[in-house]
């Protein structure tokens, strides 16, 4: 017999608007929680004990909130809105105040990376004013460390993915353009190491596993494409996986390295083992596209949840292949 389709353990009502962007905190502390960030420029903030949202916090202008994340510092959140602005939030014993912002020029949907270098700085990594450019700074001083253009013409940047490999020197930072184009940055050298032409479409969404030096990406069309990283920094592109309908908004792999999920404009999560890229299974539960995906960093593998998150204004959680299945 064939197992019946997974349902979600439960959902978040009440965002208000699509949800853009979803980030897990449940490694620090009693409660943990999962922000997501809306359409309408609210940033809800859910506590997955109680499985309400604890604190809502409203910024940029009510602009539609793009990309949201913590940084290891303490009660400290960072938002990206469509009102070209960057904030740092404290939201240390109650508040929720803005204490700096970043203009970023930029009228994208490219989401923001951010990369701890060292406790309380870091690196952000932003689409620029002009279409083809990628910023540096440091934070917290926002001092700027580099500008990234490409040589050729590839289009706006649509996806960036900042990392720190385990030998050499570093940062490199891993981008995704209009014309379908995957670039592998030197940081520190402000130099292009290696491109491949991973899509026919613009490449709207790519992550990355630095353990493997392996890495996915997605457009509108039907195919994922998976691509590796060689030891000189090359990148080599791999499998192809194909789905049934076009369109993905949004990829995350568990930090396990075993699942990876997609955010369909079908209004599917679909889960694959990240190994093989075996499909393991779809998720059916949203009325709209799905725009987000993210896996929880709980400390217990059992405790481990799947969020996504839909234009249809709610988070689906879902619990699976917690238990060492086998994910091929």
């Amino acid at each position: 017999m064939s197992r019946p389709a997974p349902t979600p353990i439960y959902t978040l009502r009440g965002a208000g608007g699509p949800l853009n962007t979803l980030h897990f905190s449940c490694h620090g502390g009693d409660t943990p929680l999962l922000y997501s960030a809306s359409g309408k420029g609210a940033i809800h903030i859910w506590n997955l004990n109680t499985r309400r949202a604890e604190r809502i916090v409203e910024g940029h202008s009510g602009n539609s909130i793009i990309w949201v994340s913590t940084l290891q510092a303490a009660h400290t959140l960072i938002s990206q809105g469509r009102d070209m602005q960057v904030c740092l939030w404290d939201l240390s014993e109650g508040r929720s105040e803005v204490v700096d912002s970043v203009w970023t020029g930029s009228v994208g949907f490219c989401q923001c990376s951010v990369l701890e270098t060292s406790p309380g700085n870091q690196l952000l990594a932003f689409a620029g004013q002009q279409t083809e450019e990628i910023k540096i700074i440091e934070l917290p001083s926002k001092t700027p460390v580099c500008t990234l253009v490409p040589d050729a013409k590839v289009g706006m940047v649509m996806c960036i993915k900042l990392w720190q490999p385990d030998s050499g020197p570093g940062p490199l930072l891993l981008a995704g353009y209009e014309d379908g184009s995957l670039l592998l940055w030197d940081v520190t050298q402000r130099s292009e190491l290696s491109r491949a032409k991973a899509h026919p479409e613009p490449v709207m969404c790519l992550t990355f596993d630095p353990e493997r030096l392996r890495g996915i990406s997605g457009s509108s069309e039907k195919t994922l494409s998976s691509w590796m990283l060689d030891r000189q920094n090359n990148l080599q592109l791999q499998d192809d996986v194909t789905l049934v309908n076009a369109g993905v908004s949004q990829l995350c792999i568990r930090g396990d390295g075993k699942l990876l999920a997609s955010a369909g404009w079908d209004h599917r999560v679909r889960v694959f083992g990240w190994k093989k890229l075996k499909p393991l299974a779809v998720l059916q539960y949203h009325t709209d596209m799905v725009l987000s995906v993210a896996f929880s960093d709980h400390q217990d593998p059992r405790q481990r949840l799947l969020a996504a998150g839909s234009k249809d204004q709610r988070v689906s959680l879902w619990s699976i292949y917690n238990e060492g299945a086998d994910t091929g």
